[in-house]
Formats: C-alpha cells, sequence, structure tokens
C-alpha cells in the first residue's frame, strides 16, 4: 500500500531529482521512496555502531593487555630457560638413571600444567575475572 505525501524540496534538489527522473532510473516516487529507505538503513546501521563501539574499544584495550602479558611470560621463560642452560652441567650420556629420572620430572611437569589448564587455575596471579558485559 502507498501513501501520498507532500513534501517540499529546495530547488536544486528538485532539479536534480527531475533530471534522474528524465534518465531510465525510474519515476520520482521510486527515486524519492529508495532514498528514504537508504538514508533510513543507513541511521540504524549508525545506531548499531554506536552501540557496538564502546564494547569494540572496550576488546581492542583487553586485546592489547593480554599482549603484554604473553610479552612478560615469553621473556620470562626465555631468560629462565638461557640462565638454566648456562649453570646446569650436562649429564653424560651414560648416565641412564639420571636421563630417566629427567623424563619423568618432564613428564610430570607437563601433566601438571595439562591438569591445571584443564581446571583453569593459575599458579601465580589471581584467576582472571568473568565479566558477563
Amino acid at each position: 500500500m502507498k501513501v501520498r505525501q507532500n513534501l517540499y524540496l529546495d530547488r536544486e534538489v528538485a532539479q536534480a531529482l527531475d533530471t534522474l527522473a528524465a534518465g531510465n532510473r525510474g519515476n520520482k516516487s521510486r527515486l524519492a521512496n529508495d532514498a528514504i529507505k537508504s538514508w533510513l538503513a543507513r541511521r540504524g546501521a549508525k545506531e548499531i555502531e554506536d552501540l557496538l563501539k564502546a564494547r569494540l574499544d572496550r576488546i581492542g584495550r583487553d586485546i592489547g593487555l593480554v599482549r603484554r602479558d604473553i610479552d612478560v611470560v615469553l621473556e620470562s621463560l626465555a631468560l629462565f630457560v638461557r640462565y638454566q642452560l648456562l649453570v646446569t652441567a650436562p649429564l653424560p650420556d651414560a648416565d641412564k638413571a639420571a636421563l630417566a629420572v629427567g623424563r619423568e620430572r618432564f613428564d610430570a611437569f607437563v601433566a601438571q600444567v595439562g591438569r591445571q589448564l584443564a581446571a583453569g587455575t593459575r599458579t601465580l596471579g589471581a584467576p582472571p575475572s568473568e565479566d558477563p558485559a
């Protein structure tokens, strides 16, 4: 169903509308209807964008903080491994018992990391806060 509207347009806008309607784009009513529909759709998209902007900004800041934390953890681990390799004497290949103990300790370490990741627990610091927003 179409509703009749009486509109007042600026002379320049009316001339541009006449020019468009003279081509093969359709009549003035269809052009005005499409233009208004498009404008209203963009307005709705702008409102959604405004609503999401604050949340996206916060997510961006959080990602920056996570990236910084990962850099700190990786640098700490690298320094620890470097120090450990510098101060620890290598085991002779013939010392099978020491190598077996080392493998068992490593396996226990990997299993402990897996358990803590699965349980969501942390050794250092407080657990991450859950923010439902």
